[in-house]
């Protein structure tokens, strides 16, 4: 059967805050609304673009959702951040009162990580809490949260790092005392759940010998009962081409894990007269080898771009299984950054930008009938590079009737809300 033509709809979009400052948000599928929708995170800061040093501070608060234009309120400042993610400041919607999360910088040489913590800011009161890592995750339940080394990122995935005062010089490339954290957001406490020596044992392959492993991409099921997570490897870690790829998923405390993917393939890249400047900025995002972004519809499937039996597409996965299903074949045929709506049926994604036009494209996908909506076409400026870029990261508010986006399309790094309620409520 053929697919069905792409519909381009046009939907009514509005700039979150005032200039001069700059605002962007971070990662896809965390959503930036508040749980009732009356409010909208957002990071304030005063450039549109910097390689980022150790001072350079970033304002997180929020913007009443009835008036994005409006007063911004602050929750605090903090210099641990990065363009793709920012701080991953997270609202805590099943504590009292209004609360949100998000990283910080530290110095207590008695925690895991040293430099870094995350803080809850209760939005009220004013009240700050520490807590003793820095997140990259919570729970929907606002129970728990997952934990990484960022310092560790810097090394092997740049764009998803932290400046630390010392980075690693001789970074252990699989350690048994580093991994995934899990920490009660309640009390702090905190234990390693899931460790880099672990992963090189859960069905090995040749490759990860000799290479340095991280984790990335750690998503909670809404149910908060089950974890997905990307384990990457690579000898080379300097250019995103010689990466190697694994879909994994486990409970929260490390058990049940379950290998759903695996891209392991031989890499040329790794020869010593390949030319890594030849490569161009996005050409890692669209690798036929790349798993990327996934996401969870629902609490038993993950959907993801990535092979599987040989070809590359949206796939979506039943957990704890090897069953993909094919997903938007012959018009989702590009790696992006997706997300799914409440209730499931509706898929927000969007393109990485084209290499003649710089445009990124913006659509809607309904999983009931199959038909792609285009909602959007966005110029990137090519020179922004890979640390600065700013993907589009769609994000979905509560009641699925509006998507969130980051872009540069009017030469400032800004937060649009783009309502798409006439394209859902009709169906």
């Amino acid at each position: 059967m053929s697919p069905k033509p792409i519909i381009t709809h046009h939907c009514p979009i509005q700039k979150l805050g005032q200039s001069p400052y700059h605002h962007f948000f971070g990662y896809y599928n965390k959503s930036t609304w508040s749980r009732d929708g009356r409010y909208i995170l957002a990071n304030r800061v005063d450039m549109m673009t910097k390689d980022l040093g150790l001072e350079d501070c970033a304002e997180v608060g929020f913007y009443a959702a009835d008036n994005p234009n409006g007063e911004f309120t602050s929750l605090g400042r903090t210099t641990t951040w990065n363009w793709q993610m920012g701080c991953q400041s997270q609202w805590l919607d099943q504590m009292p009162g209004r609360k949100a999360i998000f990283n910080v910088r530290d110095n207590n040489p008695n925690n895991p990580y040293p430099d870094f913590a995350s803080e809850i800011v209760d939005a009220d009161s004013g009240e700050r809490r520490r807590l003793p890592l820095p997140v990259y995750v919570t729970a929907q339940n606002s129970q728990y949260a997952l934990c990484v080394d960022y310092r560790r990122l810097f090394i092997t995935h740049e764009t998803i790092g932290y400046q630390a005062p010392e980075q690693y010089t001789q970074m252990s490339l699989a350690p048994e005392d580093d991994g995934i954290y899990y920490m009660d957001l309640a009390t702090g406490e905190y234990r390693l759940v899931c460790t880099y020596h672990q992963l090189t044992n859960f069905h090995p392959v040749a490759s990860m010998d000799k290479a340095a492993h991280w984790v990335s991409h750690i998503e909670i099921a809404p149910d908060f009962k089950r974890v997905l997570f990307l384990h990457r490897w690579s000898e080379r870690v300097e250019d995103e081409t010689c990466f190697l790829h694994r879909l994994i998923s486990m409970n929260p405390d490390g058990s049940e894990m379950y290998l759903l993917e695996c891209s392991d393939h031989p890499i040329p890249q790794l020869q010593d007269d390949f030319d890594a400047n030849a490569v161009g900025t996005f050409d890692y995002e669209k690798s036929e080898w790349q798993i990327s972004h996934p996401t969870w519809q629902g609490n038993e499937h993950i959907m993801v771009w990535g092979p599987h039996q040989g070809s590359i597409h949206y796939h979506l996965y039943k957990d704890k299984t090897q069953h993909a299903d094919v997903v938007g074949e012959g018009v989702l045929d590009e790696n992006g950054h997706m997300t799914y709506s409440p209730d499931g049926r509706w898929m927000v994604s969007d393109t990485y930008p084209d290499d003649t036009t710089h445009e990124r494209i913006l659509f809607l996908y309904d999983m009931k009938t199959d038909q792609r909506y285009d909602i959007g076409s966005f110029y990137a400026d090519p020179n922004l590079g890979k640390i600065n870029r700013c993907d589009l990261h769609p994000r979905w508010n509560h009641d699925g009737t509006q998507v969130c986006i980051d872009s540069v399309h009017e030469n400032q790094r800004q937060m649009y809300l783009i309502d798409v309620s006439e394209i859902v409520g009709r169906q």
